[in-house]
């Protein structure tokens, strides 16, 4: 594990303990894109991958939405040591269960190079959301190396500050036995902040864990 992910997870770790000490509100990054249409609003996340038998490292993203528009940028995402540029309109209907879709279109450079198009979807109800992440990323350096990125979860919130559940990840930036990542989660929110621990293929093969922080400004 290189010594820079290893910072950078840690530092991650020690942030998400003042999770729980925040007011307890829903800001999600759903939510906190919904805040206010007439407003910036902006969501950071880095997450930390400790996978076995391969290099760990840490993947950062920021969100940036102002009324229907949303932008994007994103890095170790598609691929380790390559980044994202994205753009896309975000479209919300329902009240009592409500289906948020951003479809959206990507550039991409580094070790993958190439144009993504994609779509960001939540679907919400009560203490249940579901939401999946899917880029199809055509390498134009590399035709082989053009791939089906997705990153799904289904969760259940007893309480607005914390939710547990499922998830699944079919990724290019770290390879298993496994073709699709499967498995839980358990997320802390506070009034700013979220924290949320994956783990990945216990019971099929050595686990992969996922911590991720985000911060929503």
């Amino acid at each position: 594990m290189h010594r820079k992910s290893l910072v950078i997870i840690a530092v991650t770790i020690l942030l998400a303990a003042s999770v729980v000490s925040q007011t307890t509100e829903d800001r999600s990054p759903v939510a906190a894109a919904n805040a206010d249409m007439h407003e910036w609003s902006y969501y950071f996340n880095i997450a930390g991958y400790l996978v076995p038998h391969d290099r760990s490292y840490a993947s950062p993203t920021f969100d940036a939405d102002l009324r229907h528009f949303h932008f994007g940028a994103r890095y170790n995402y598609e691929d380790k040591e390559t980044g994202s540029l994205w753009f896309g309109y975000n479209i919300s209907v329902g009240r009592n269960a409500t289906l948020e879709i951003t479809p959206m279109l990507g550039g991409v450079v580094g070790n993958t190079a190439g144009i993504a198009p994609g779509c960001k979807a939540a679907l919400s109800w009560k203490h249940i959301a579901l939401s999946t992440e899917d880029e199809f990323v055509f390498d134009l350096k590399n035709q082989a190396g053009t791939f089906f990125y997705s990153w799904s979860e289904l969760s259940y919130s007893p309480m607005k500050w914390w939710r547990a559940g499922i998830a699944a990840q079919r990724t290019k930036a770290y390879h298993t036995e496994l073709d699709i990542q499967r498995g839980v989660l358990l997320g802390l929110s506070g009034k700013k902040l979220d924290f949320t621990t994956y783990i990945f293929n216990a019971g099929w093969t050595d686990p992969t864990i996922v911590l991720s922080l985000g911060f929503s400004f």
